[in-house]
């Protein structure tokens, strides 16, 4: 049949044809935009459920940095009752015996302020080395700076075996973080100290290196674990999480405070305190001349 045979729609047909086509349409419009509402309400869904679970990691990571420490435990392998860990030459640490600290131990302060700071377990040795005891904090800038300007010269007189070099990190600017973070990082330390000594001294320096600024979070314990990692230490994690050392930390920083320290750093020269305003390469050398 031709074209021109064929019949033509009447007009109420071509109107229920446009009527029909406008219908389908509109069905399809409605379709796309519910299958949108549905795309959109699961996407905040999933976008609640993401913030949900960021906050709650953020309080159980707060409850967890800041939970009450034990008030005893023990000391780290190659760490002293005073919170030290002592560098000699190379990577070579003092050993020391298993041992377990208690608050309870800890002497009280004195009424008023000593004219001197006498450092347990820091009094010149005859036919020792030179003792350098350091009371740092791993948040704090002015250890930083101390380190950079005199953590060379302390590292070539202790592999020269002029001196031995003691650090005591504390806890003092816990609350210059959110996270006690001089207090974690301090443990961190100890659980390299305790499995890996010979990568002590790196791992204190990457601390450094790495220091947070004051009144940040710090460095995060999965951060801390993997720079021991870095450094080549054993794994340290059981170590991190379960704070294994912080006790330790704790003692220490009370002891410190109990004994008249006040600040970080604090150097102390066989027994002696520089007063921060000298060359401490100066005072040592003195002390070395001392010994002959």
């Amino acid at each position: 049949m031709s074209p021109a045979n064929e019949s033509r729609l009447s007009k109420a047909e071509r109107t229920a044809q446009a009527r029909e086509k406008a219908r389908a349409i509109r069905e399809e419009q409605l379709k796309k935009e519910k299958r949108n509402k549905l795309l959109i309400g699961w996407g905040i869904v999933v976008a609640i459920v993401v913030i949900i679970g960021i906050i709650a990691a953020v309080v159980v990571g707060g409850v967890q940095n800041n939970a009450p420490i034990a008030d005893q435990g023990p000391t780290p392998a190659n760490g002293n009752v005073h919170g030290g860990v002592t560098l000699l030459a190379g990577s070579e640490v003092v050993k020391s015996e298993p041992a377990s600290v208690n608050v309870a131990d800890v002497p009280s302060a004195p009424a008023t302020k000593p004219a001197t700071v006498t450092v347990p377990g820091g009094e010149a040795e005859a036919g020792k080395p030179v003792k350098v005891v350091a009371y740092i904090d791993f948040i704090c800038p002015v250890c930083k700076r101390f380190e950079t300007t005199y953590g060379d010269a302390l590292t070539k007189l202790r592999n020269d075996g002029k001196i031995s070099l003691e650090y005591r990190p504390l806890g003092f600017l816990d609350q210059q973080s959110t996270t006690n973070y001089s207090s974690r990082a301090a443990n961190a330390a100890a659980c390299v100290a305790n499995t890996s000594p010979d990568k002590y001294a790196d791992f204190f320096n990457l601390l450094f290196e790495r220091q947070p600024a004051e009144g940040s979070a710090g460095i995060s314990d999965k951060d801390l674990k993997a720079m021991a990692t870095e450094v080549g230490a054993a794994n340290i994690d059981s170590c991190v999480d379960s704070k294994q050392y912080r006790p330790w930390v704790k003692v220490a920083t009370q002891e410190a405070a109990a004994i008249g320290i006040t600040g970080t750093p604090t150097i102390f020269v066989d027994g002696k305190q520089w007063d921060g305003t000298t060359d401490l390469n100066a005072e040592i050398q003195t002390a070395i001349t001392a010994k002959g």
